[in-house]
């Protein structure tokens, strides 16, 4: 029998990040061991971040990493014209972050400044809430209009605080960052966090806290002040519509699209109008996706990665599920 690759719905292996604010719900909540790491900030769960490449944790391309597999399939993993712009470069990165304590306040510059500065991709973001201590909230952007002298005033004088926008959030809320837009996850929150695929963060504040040597973590001032956005507005939530056994959509931004599916039955999803891969993010429950015969199991935790050439998915369920489907538009 030969070793023949082909593609199929892929899994990877989790890559689990400890950080100065993690926590342990990533173990407790969503079932994921973390060990010997002290706590889990992050977990990355399909990433092409150099340095931070995903690995097929089983069938025939276990082991291989994403740039490996695009190389190798192109457009039929990833679709024509998501290679034609990306080539090997994949697009999107999948978490699930637990903030045992605030992270830093910060800002990702947009595709431009990126690729002007770091040669990456900019940094637009969603977070899903997936559970929330009573009283969790985020900073996302800034309470009213400013200007750049205004801000700097705040932040030279310990202010930042009263002009920034904090939302209570709980289970089931989510946000859209796009890049530019100043943010923090408050403690207390695991949540879904699917993003471009970029690891630039511009951290503007940090509590003054400090790590296990005593050193203060590097802040990035000068580099944040042109990339924020100084404008208010009106949808730092998303107005979730729940709604059991239909596709409710949560967003729609150049960078990628993101439904929340929550049925209690199976469902078959075409997809035969999309010219990308779709990736599916288990929040609740369990199912199995099947694509052309071959079938890969996700429950709470897990994500699961369809390759384009498959535009029809069938997820099947005895428990019923929750989970987000994310693509390129």
């Amino acid at each position: 029998m030969t070793d023949k690759k082909y593609l199929y719905p892929l899994k990877f292996d989790t890559i689990f990040k400890e950080k100065i604010w993690g926590g342990t719900k990533i173990r407790d909540v969503l079932g994921k061991d973390f060990s010997p790491l002290k706590n889990c900030g992050e977990t990355w769960e399909i990433s092409g971040v150099e340095g931070n490449l995903s690995k097929v944790s089983e069938g025939p391309l276990k082991g291989m990493t994403i740039p490996e597999i695009t190389n190798m399939f192109k457009e039929e993993f990833v679709g024509k014209k998501v290679y034609q712009k990306y080539c090997n470069n994949f697009p999107l990165l999948i978490k699930f972050i637990d903030a045992a304590q605030d992270l830093s306040i910060q800002v990702h510059p947009n595709n431009k400044l990126a690729k002007e500065r770091h040669n990456s991709l900019g940094k637009s973001e969603m977070w899903y809430i997936l559970q929330a201590n009573q009283g969790a909230k985020i900073i996302s952007g800034f309470n009213k209009d400013i200007s750049k002298e205004e801000y700097l005033y705040h932040l030279n004088n310990g202010t930042l605080i009263d002009i920034l926008n904090e939302e209570t959030v709980e289970a089931g809320d989510a946000v859209y960052l796009p890049a530019g837009r100043v943010h923090t996850i408050g403690k207390g929150l695991l949540i879904a966090e699917i993003q471009q695929s970029s690891d630039v963060t511009y951290r503007i504040y940090d509590f003054d806290r400090k790590d296990e040597k005593g050193n203060k973590r590097t802040l990035h001032t000068q580099e944040a002040i042109d990339a924020l956005d100084y404008d208010t507005h009106s949808d730092y939530k998303i107005k979730v519509q729940k709604k059991l056994n239909e596709v409710v959509p949560l967003v729609e931004s150049e960078f990628f699209k993101t439904n929340l599916l929550e049925f209690s039955t199976g469902i078959i999803r075409e997809h035969y109008n999309k010219d990308s891969f779709i990736i599916y993010v288990c929040l609740e429950g369990e199912a199995e996706i099947t694509t052309l015969g071959q079938t890969a199991k996700i429950s709470k935790g897990n994500a699961v990665l369809v390759p384009q050439k498959f535009p029809e998915v069938h997820i099947r369920t005895n428990l019923g599920f929750k989970m987000l489907e994310t693509y390129l538009p």
